[in-house]
């Protein structure tokens, strides 16, 4: 089915149609404000810091697991 054999909306689906492109659009701009202030102020920092990362070996065997 091709969009020229679809009738355009009416009345109340219209506006209601028209209403929610404004909402998605004010949400795309506040979400693209957000994301730009976050690259600009260098990223997100990691929540801990890389020597604070304690590496953990696991060996198993079938269905145990030894932490070491």
């Amino acid at each position: 089915m091709s969009g020229q054999d679809t009738p355009k909306p009416k009345g109340l689906r219209r506006i209601e149609r028209w209403i929610i492109g404004v909402l998605f659009g004010v949400i795309a701009f506040v979400l693209e404000k957000v994301v730009m202030r976050s690259v600009r102020r260098g990223g997100v920092k990691p929540a801990t810091s890389e020597a604070e990362q304690v590496t953990t070996q696991l060996t198993g065997s079938g269905a145990e697991v030894d932490l070491e």
